[in-house]
């Protein structure tokens, strides 16, 4: 499927509405991790050398349509502007008579942002009406919020209904990175999939299993596997209602010819929030203990740097890395896959976090910076806010 992009839309000298996902960590009103700021910018200074004026429209939270301060734009419209070495006006609404006339006395080269678009019940909802209102801000649109890109929300579903408009780079690169990940992959392919329920992963695990040839399962959703078919797991988080689903995906991976990895050994502890932590074969986990992380052995099983010649696509958490004691093992995990020089796409969320967190960004291929979406993307199922700009 083709999508029209920023390059197909006619800009020299428009008001362009760029959807952007600055939905950033903020503490103290100061900004933490600026991946999905800066990721952002290839567009805006493309859209600016075509002598548009931008206003710049985000979420943030889940304020629940309510005025939340401490969701507020303001400190990323701040940092966005020290960023990109640029001014950017912050307009602390998001519809009204003040956006309407920042808007109106833009200039080329100009940049301003709205206020947080979900203290507005209307943009999940999807309103037509508050779609409008914020089309009217602008001559063309651009989407380039990858990481909101399955959401049918007014913003990334309705806004083109009223306006012309295209995907920026960045939602570009995401659809090639990891569509081509699975559609030319450099073989074999491994994909590790981590996170907690695996109810909410049934349909990318099934579409991943018609392109790769190793599966691994990891993180909270692993415990689940394990326990189905017979494995303590002590206190772990896990979900009983979907030991029939597990069990029924190791039988097609089995079906079909694709290995499946699962945790063999284990880090264990008697806390999910600190230490200490020690490493057990998978038979030897006890009633109290919590498993914490995967061990060398699984973690060689998946990626051998020594004779890997593959690719992997790995999206999820393998274990509470917020802890520094119960990140070890996927710590090596990451070095493992960098040692061998394999292609890997990282999906984003917690795993993105982690990656960034350990100084590795730049070592993978692409990380990206939609956790739900790259997911969704994986699952093969179509994503709202690229229907609506099909070519």
């Amino acid at each position: 499927m083709k999508y029209k992009t920023v390059k197909d839309l006619d800009l020299k000298g428009k008001r362009v509405l760029v959807r952007v996902d600055y939905n950033v960590p903020i503490d103290d009103g100061e900004v933490g991790d600026t991946l999905r700021i800066e990721a952002s910018f290839e567009t805006l200074n493309y859209l600016l050398g075509q002598g548009c004026s931008l206003v710049l429209i985000s979420s943030a939270g889940r304020p629940g349509g309510k005025v939340v301060p401490e969701l507020s734009l303001a400190p990323i419209a701040k940092k966005a502007a020290e960023l990109l070495g640029k001014p950017i006006a912050f307009i602390p609404e998001s519809v009204g008579p003040q956006a309407v006339a920042a808007a109106k006395a833009l200039r080329p080269g100009d940049i301003m942002m709205l206020e947080n678009l979900r203290f507005h019940e209307e943009e999940e909802a999807n309103s037509p009406a508050f779609a409008r209102q914020l089309a009217d801000l602008g001559e063309v649109y651009v989407d380039d919020a990858f990481a909101n890109i399955h959401r049918k929300h007014a913003s990334m579903v309705g806004i083109p209904e009223f306006l012309p408009g295209g995907i920026g780079f960045l939602v570009e690169k995401e659809i090639q990175h990891i569509g081509g990940a699975l559609d030319k992959p450099v073989r074999p392919l491994v994909a590790i999939i981590g996170g907690a329920k695996v109810s909410t992963k049934i349909e990318v695990l099934d579409n991943l299993m018609k392109y790769v040839n190793k599966l691994v399962i990891g993180g909270a959703m692993a415990n689940t596997f394990l326990a189905a078919q017979g494995h303590e797991v002590g206190k772990s988080k896990q979900d009983k209602d979907d030991y029939e689903i597990a069990l029924r995906v190791i039988g097609d991976a089995q079906e079909v010819g694709v290995e499946m990895v699962l945790p063999e050994d284990v880090l264990v502890s008697k806390s999910v929030e600190k230490g200490p932590a020690k490493l057990v074969d998978i038979k030897e986990v006890g009633k109290d203990d919590y498993i914490v992380d995967l061990g060398p052995k699984t973690v060689a099983k998946m990626v051998n740097p020594l004779d890997f010649k593959g690719s992997v696509i790995w999206n999820g958490p393998l274990g509470i890395t917020e802890v520094p004691e119960f990140a070890k093992y996927t710590h090596l995990l990451a070095e493992n896959i960098i040692e061998s020089g394999a292609p890997c796409i990282v999906g984003g969320g917690d795993t993105a976090a982690f990656v960034d967190e350990a100084g590795l960004h730049d070592k993978f291929t692409w990380v990206s910076t939609g956790g739900g979406a790259s997911l969704e993307l994986m699952s093969g199922r179509e994503l709202p806010g690229l229907e609506v700009l099909e070519a």
